[in-house]
């Protein structure tokens, strides 16, 4: 056998070996996987649900966004505790306009229709709620028909206008906001407790809106760099595309 041919045969042989290598690093998967958020995309026993609070406000009278804060405080976050291993995502929203709509104040979860119950169950047994209906600080709770899930995907919730993208990732975003928001509450009711406990849903009001006030005061000095610089400086301190017309912070 000529060295020629054997150097030939090597070459092939090497060839080989390395096609066969290319080939199996080009179909290895990458070692990195979103599994967290694959299931939720994958199984259809979940689903979104609302609870929604409208909240009186009369006419020629300032909105009282601090109701929103004792809901929370002393409604929510008990099951928030409760069902933390329910949860995977959840959020708050909060809106107050002179519409139809008026003063709400929702909470908003992603689970299985039997946690949904439980909770829906929780919230019609909940003694504070029940005095706020008969006192009529709050008007209506509307709670989901949990017999059918009819938003099962991550994205069911968000603004449609927003890009794929955008709507399954911005539920995370926007419960870690909702988390802040909420230990912030809680922070500063235990830092700054009442005298004596409240006796009335009167003086139990009037310490949230104490509360509501401060929160008030954190956002407005600390809001800035806590927040708004550190979502920049995710996003690598790119600039922000404004239309004409748009309002950045409102009421």
């Amino acid at each position: 056998m000529s060295r020629l041919f054997c150097k030939q045969i090597c070459a092939w042989v090497l060839c080989g070996f390395l096609l066969v290598v290319a080939s199996a690093c080009a179909s290895r998967k990458p070692s990195w996987h979103f599994e967290h958020l694959k299931q939720y995309r994958e199984v259809s026993d979940k689903g979104w649900w609302y609870a929604i609070f409208r909240i009186n406000w009369p006419e020629d009278t300032r909105v009282s966004m601090h109701t929103d804060v004792c809901l929370a405080h002393q409604v929510l976050s008990p099951i928030l505790n409760d069902q933390k291993d329910n949860l995977p995502l959840w959020r708050f929203h909060r809106r107050a306009a002179r519409d139809q709509a008026g003063h709400q104040f929702s909470f908003i979860f992603y689970a299985s229709p039997e946690t949904a119950d439980q909770i829906f169950n929780s919230l019609s047994t909940n003694s504070l709620l029940a005095e706020m209906l008969d006192t009529g600080v709050i008007v209506q709770i509307s709670c989901d028909d949990t017999s059918i899930i009819t938003k099962p995907n991550i994205e069911d919730t968000s603004d449609p206008s927003w890009s794929p993208e955008i709507q399954k990732s911005w539920p995370y975003f926007i419960m870690g906001v909702s988390q802040m928001w909420l230990t912030s509450i809680t922070e500063l009711a235990e830092n700054n407790p009442c005298e004596q406990s409240p006796s009335s849903l009167q003086q139990m009001l009037a310490f949230y809106q104490s509360i509501d006030e401060a929160l008030k005061e954190l956002w407005q000095e600390e809001g800035r760099h806590s927040l708004l610089h550190h979502l920049n400086a995710i996003f690598g301190y790119e600039p922000v595309k404004l239309n004409k017309g748009d309002i950045l912070f409102q009421f």
